[in-house]
């Protein structure tokens, strides 16, 4: 009976290591907007407003994760069908969001705000640099989005193992988290 207790209560070891890699992630950031605050108190830097598609964009990913925790819900209760759907809307609406996040940074370029080389200020540069590595890790998402949704149809999937769609759906929602962080810090803060 105490080893079945013990069992019970040990986690998973790839949440550890997605817990480690979120760890890692809130520290990239975290070190971002640190010498983003830093820099800020600079004469040169350059104040400007965030293009209005960074806010339709924040929608979007606020209801993937809606989505993405509906698909969740549904592979726990074994219903394939509407787990596969709300999954693959998930990987939908992160294409959304990130098609989204490009069109920010073509609005900016279209104002003059210069986002890397000679002509950049260090405030575009900042967003570039913390807007885009988001991008990259909501990307990252979205391929695995995929890949589980492909593996949702395979006939090998075992309905009864929800650890792939646990772990996705704890990093999308961190994904998701990060976004609202980084889009208050960006908008109010910055």
């Amino acid at each position: 009976m105490a080893t079945e207790l013990k069992t019970k209560n040990k986690i998973h070891p790839q949440k550890m290591y997605l817990y480690a890699g979120l760890g890692s992630i809130v520290m990239m950031f975290a070190g971002l907007t640190s010498a983003y605050i830093v820099k800020k108190s600079q004469s040169n830097w350059l104040d400007f407003e965030l293009p209005k598609v960074f806010f339709i964009a924040t929608v979007v990913i606020l209801l993937s994760s809606f989505t993405m925790q509906m698909a969740f819900k549904k592979a726990k209760e074994g219903l394939q069908n509407p787990y596969r759907g709300f999954l693959s809307l998930t990987a939908i609406l992160g294409v959304v969001f990130m098609i989204l996040q490009v069109q920010g940074f073509m609005a900016l370029q279209a104002n003059n705000i210069a986002l890397t080389g000679p002509r950049s200020n260090s405030a575009a540069s900042f967003l570039f640099v913390i807007t885009f590595l988001h991008l990259l890790h909501v990307l990252g998402g979205v391929l695995a989005l995929i890949g589980v949704s492909f593996k949702s149809f395979s006939a090998k999937n075992n309905t009864e193992n929800t650890l792939p769609v646990e772990l996705l759906s704890t990093y999308w929602h961190f994904v998701d988290i990060l976004w609202i962080y980084l889009f208050v810090f960006l908008h109010w803060i910055g």
